[in-house]
């Protein structure tokens, strides 16, 4: 039966392409598609850079500090976060990868201590380079990338900077450097637990508690909260939890089922671990 007039037939109601603009919509499709898959496909890499170094000079002596980028590949990675650290920190790294994985470090060397020229420009540049081969070697094992080690040497220090600015009650300061440290771990993350973040959140919950800013105080406790549960951190959840309930009441949120789940986790462990705030559990990691 013919279609009658107006229907799917019928050429007055129907969306007609020429041989050119149907090609053209093809090849931008086909196009588009194929950025995406190439980019689906792209492995994720950590790569490192060491593009800078500067002397510190102190009373009586003076030492060469190297700023070492942090990026990921495989994506467009916009935000530049780096640290500085010293070769005596490189050097510690390396001895704490060699006690557990002696093996599988056997070709891969650190660079050896200057004993002449360490400041001359030529000296450091070379040791740069140097120094950013090594990094990039030990992420290229498979063992030390997922390491725990490996991870803490690009923010401890300054975990411990933020902690001791977090007790002396410069929230602010400590905020900015917490941040920069996420950053880096965000960066990390593919490669490690999850609970890598668990100190640097809970301490971000801290600070915006104290800077009077409840919306990001409850906002990075609903980001942390759920990896503290998967991983049975009991004394994160109970301090956590607590202050979550406090921030609830402060912002007119329901807290019903937070408040019960506090009150289960105080029963089933009584103890001094589960009545400590969340900034004496943050404090106590890092004295």
């Amino acid at each position: 039966m013919a279609e009658p007039p107006g229907g799917a037939g019928d050429p007055a109601k129907m969306n007609w392409f020429s041989p050119g603009e149907f090609s053209s919509l093809t090849t931008k499709e086909l196009q588009q598609n194929l950025r995406l898959e190439k980019r689906r496909e792209r492995p994720v890499q950590l790569l490192f850079e060491i593009p800078s170094s500067r002397i510190v000079h102190q009373a009586i002596s003076k030492h060469v500090v190297h700023e070492v980028v942090v990026m990921r590949s495989g994506s467009f990675d916009s935000r530049r976060v780096s640290v500085e650290r010293r070769y005596s920190d490189f050097r510690e790294l390396h001895h704490k990868l060699q006690e557990e994985f002696r093996e599988e470090l056997e070709e891969v060397q650190l660079p050896r201590k200057l004993l002449t020229r360490n400041f001359s420009l030529e000296a450091m540049s070379e040791r740069r380079l140097a120094l950013q081969d090594y990094l990039s070697q030990l992420f290229a094992l498979r063992c030390i990338r997922h390491s725990p080690l490996f991870a803490e040497f690009f923010t401890t220090q300054e975990q411990r900077q933020a902690h001791v600015l977090l007790r002396a009650g410069q929230f602010k300061a400590a905020l900015e450097l917490l941040q920069t440290i996420l950053e880096i771990q965000d960066k990390l993350l593919l490669w490690q637990k999850p609970t890598l973040q668990v100190p640097t959140l809970s301490a971000l919950v801290v600070c915006y508690r104290d800077l009077d800013q409840p919306e990001e105080a409850i906002c990075t406790a609903n980001r942390v909260l759920p990896i503290v549960r998967r991983y049975g951190l009991r004394v994160y959840r109970a301090a956590l939890l607590e202050l979550m309930v406090d921030l609830g009441y402060q912002l007119g949120q329901p807290v019903a089922q937070l408040q019960e789940e506090l009150t289960v986790l105080r029963d089933s462990e009584r103890g001094e671990a589960t009545q400590r705030s969340l900034k004496e559990v943050v404090i106590s990691n890092f004295i």
